[in-house]
């Protein structure tokens, strides 16, 4: 089966979570958007599904933005992480084939996905739209808050969760490697660089978050999707960012 991922070119971001559950599978998929848009891809093939309708292309549920997913060049456009992961997971082997371990790995994405909204509104509290250099006292507020309450308290669920998982002492879901170790992977790389000092404290007692995510970037085909240059580096435009200000 062959996937088109939907996210755009020069961040990580949302689309990153996704791009981690592919090539950990060896999935066969295209990053659209990293293409040349003079061959029908590039930023201007995210934005022509976006529309829904452009050129005559109906789509029956179209997404209200990036990431999506898009199988077998068909119409039908599956948006938001979770979601996806949650279609990708037992088609690529990532989650467990019991319907309430489905469930509970959706369960713990979408817990991910609100721990990722909180990383970015830390350097983005009043608007998106805005720059950081015009809400820059609001986010040391928020960043503030987040790194002395927030982050430790998402640290330390997942941290009970390995602890308390029956199956495979390591992961967070069932006996085998799951999509949400994948993202637990994302998420401690990302707060390294955005927080490397907050992260430097709180590291030492979440010790199954860190040997997680050792062993996920030692899993053979993520070691080199990490050393490619299809894996995007952090920058000051993805969610993960590093303001030294706000690293208190």
């Amino acid at each position: 089966m062959r996937y088109e991922l939907y996210y755009w070119p020069c961040i990580q971001g949302r689309g990153e979570f996704v791009r981690l559950a592919l090539e950990d599978a060896g999935a066969d998929y295209v990053d659209v958007a990293r293409r040349p848009a003079r061959a029908g891809s590039g930023v201007p093939a995210v934005m022509r599904w976006l529309n829904g309708d452009k050129n005559g292309d109906k789509v029956a549920c179209p997404p209200f933005a990036p990431p999506y997913l898009r199988v077998h060049g068909g119409r039908q456009l599956i948006a938001q992480t979770a979601n996806i992961l949650l279609f990708l997971g037992p088609r690529l082997g990532l989650v467990p084939k019991a319907e309430g371990s489905r469930l509970w790995a959706h369960q713990l994405q979408l817990t991910i996905a609100d721990w990722v909204a909180e990383v970015h509104d830390a350097h983005h509290p009043i608007g998106g739209a805005l720059y950081y250099e015009e809400q820059k006292r609001e986010a040391r507020r928020r960043a503030a808050n987040f790194t002395a309450v927030r982050l430790p308290k998402y640290l330390g669920y997942f941290e009970q969760l390995i602890a308390r998982n029956p199956g495979w002492k390591g992961g967070l879901v069932g006996r085998a490697t799951s999509y949400v170790d994948l993202s637990m992977f994302q998420m401690i790389a990302g707060l390294r660089h955005a927080f490397p000092r907050a992260m430097a404290r709180l590291e030492s007692k979440h010790p199954g978050l860190i040997a997680l995510h050792a062993k996920v970037s030692q899993r053979p085909r993520i070691a080199v999707y990490l050393a490619s240059r299809r894996r995007i580096a952090f920058n000051q435009s993805g969610i993960f960012r590093h303001y030294p200000e706000l690293d208190a």
